[in-house]
């Protein structure tokens, strides 16, 4: 997997302070997205164990408390990505008590393959659609257009 960009620290991208990695990787190529630049699964630098770990210890730090963790991108349950993501989700679930994990696909939930499920069965929050820019509104919570849903998931924490 590559990443595009990570954020320790975001107060934008979901409640609350969080961490925020945005992934390389996308397939929907949405008219009007803003971040064009992670459609490239290779965009971006390598995802590495040691940025792995960096999020590890970022969202366990007690001097600047994270709620939780986004994955945006790109696309995150892009099929370059799952193996990678769903290794960072079990850590997450296994080493940061309490903190929740709030995603950003394009793919529509109901449609979801297997291996995209493994993945949302540890997210807490999902944020599903393709960006619809004849859709697309400032004021809506969590989405840039009214045809992407917000969902809460029971997840394991």
């Amino acid at each position: 997997m590559h990443l595009n960009a990570y954020y320790p620290v975001d107060v934008v991208n979901g409640p609350g302070t969080r961490c925020t990695l945005f992934v390389s990787g996308c397939e929907h190529q949405c008219k009007g997205c803003y971040n064009q630049s992670t459609w490239r699964a290779d965009s971006g630098i390598l995802f590495t164990s040691e940025i792995e770990d960096q999020i590890i210890a970022d969202l366990n730090c007690t001097r600047i408390r994270r709620q939780g963790l986004s994955l945006s991108g790109g696309d995150p349950l892009h099929p370059a990505n799952l193996d990678a993501v769903l290794h960072l989700l079990n850590r997450v679930r296994n080493e940061c008590q309490g903190k929740d994990v709030w995603c950003w696909t394009g793919y529509r939930f109901g449609q979801l393959t297997t291996e995209q499920q493994l993945v949302t069965n540890l997210i807490d929050v999902l944020i599903d659609g393709k960006f619809e820019q004849a859709l697309a509104s400032p004021e809506l919570p969590w989405r840039g257009s009214s045809n992407q849903q917000v969902i809460t998931l029971n997840c394991t924490k």
